[in-house]
């Protein structure tokens, strides 16, 4: 049960006391979808473990407010969960400035206070953020006739599977199947950015490389060829590369080409005969998807990787920062904002693609995000409410 009156604080813990590790979305989207219905005058749409609410004014603009519900896995398994030093876990905790527990403590919280939990940062702040706007906006056609119309209409967008492969996200489900609901002048996702207002971002692409030997005992070593050491080329490649930073309207994006998972070998005994390279290369926008998969293909080939060898797993593009659109100079000049790259891949790169400009502006410091001691404070959560206040209401 979320209770969209309580102060930003306060409904954020309780959006990160419902675990929502991706796959197990439902219980929050259920408590979600029921506190939206509750605020009456919002029109609410479920598909899966997603859920948009919007509001039907007649204003000449409409925005969209979206944030996933999903997180990475607790930073602890179940075997040493509790485990003193993991604070970023399910239920969350309380922190004093002071590094005293503060959890007992239920009066206004100072702005030093610290909230530890798994989403904390990415991206219950967020979702709590964009809750307590819908209780405000629904407080705010509770007082209009139906002749009058809000500055602008709102779409709320809480979607799952955004923490795993993009093929299971449920934003990309929704543009998929009723991309209508996703229409709007401007979009704003509020994925942690520290106050700051990120605009576009790199694209991402997953390859793999299967570099291949021939399996023996490895007491007869000489009879077989060492599919791990055959692999040591690529990793090399990889350490050796230059990543760029590439300026795209304005703003520098760092790119980045690295190994992220090496598997090899199934005993003590036998020479392995195959050796898995997973790479990610997060790409600034000035690219395409096709040019992104090729430069990673170019850099193996020189490394003597065969082109067949060579599997993308995963992709999705980049965004341009989008932020000479009047709607963006807008939300710039309410929020107080200094454009900045997004240098992640989030979902603004689903809204560029709709036509819809959007930018990252929420609570919390990206740098805390999926780590064993993930948080926000409590001055970041109200500062974010705040700021959306001005712009929006």
């Amino acid at each position: 049960m979320l209770d969209l009156t309580a102060e930003i604080t306060q409904l954020t813990e309780q959006v990160i006391a419902c675990e929502s590790v991706s796959g197990n979305e439902t219980r929050l989207a259920d408590a979600v979808e029921s506190a939206l219905l509750g605020l009456g005058g919002l029109r609410v749409h479920r598909d899966g473990d997603t859920v948009i609410a919007r509001t039907d004014t007649g204003a000449d603009q409409r925005v969209v407010l979206a944030g996933h519900l999903d997180t990475v896995p607790l930073p602890s398994d179940p075997e040493t969960r509790g485990t003193p030093g993991f604070r970023g876990t399910v239920p969350p905790q309380w922190v004093a400035a002071d590094g005293a527990d503060a959890s007992a403590d239920d009066g206004e919280r100072p702005d030093g206070d610290v909230l530890y939990g798994r989403g904390a940062t990415d991206m219950k702040g967020g979702v709590a953020v964009q809750l307590a706007l819908a209780a405000d906006v629904a407080d705010r056609l509770r007082t209009m006739t139906a002749a009058q119309s809000l500055a602008c209409d709102v779409t709320w967008v809480f979607y799952d599977h955004e923490e795993v492969e993009a093929a299971k996200s449920g934003l990309g489900r929704v543009l998929r199947s009723t991309p209508e609901l996703l229409e709007a002048d401007f979009a704003v996702l509020l994925e942690p950015t520290h106050g700051a207002v990120e605009g576009g971002c790199n694209g991402t692409c997953r390859l793999r490389v299967t570099v291949p030997g021939v399996a023996a005992h490895s007491g007869r070593a000489w009879k077989g060829r060492n599919a791990i050491h055959a692999a040591a080329p690529v990793l090399a490649a990889l350490e050796a590369y230059e990543p760029r930073t590439v300026d795209v309207d304005g703003l520098a994006y760092r790119e980045g080409l690295n190994a992220v998972s090496i598997t090899g070998g199934i005993a003590g005994n036998v020479i392995p005969d195959a050796c898995t390279v997973e790479i990610n290369y997060r790409f600034a926008p000035d690219k395409t998807e096709a040019q992104a998969h090729d430069h990673v293909r170019e850099v193996l080939r020189a490394a003597g990787v065969d082109e067949e060898l060579i599997e993308v797993t995963d992709s999705s593009p980049g965004a341009r920062p989008g932020l000479e659109h009047p709607a963006a100079e807008a939300f710039l000049a309410a929020v107080d904002g200094e454009p900045k790259p997004k240098y992640g891949w989030t979902d603004v790169a689903r809204f560029s693609a709709l036509g819809v400009p959007a930018v990252n502006f929420g609570p919390g410091d990206a740098l805390l995000a999926h780590t064993d001691d993930e948080h926000v404070t409590a001055g970041d959560l109200r500062a974010c409410l705040a700021s959306m206040r001005r712009w929006l209401l």
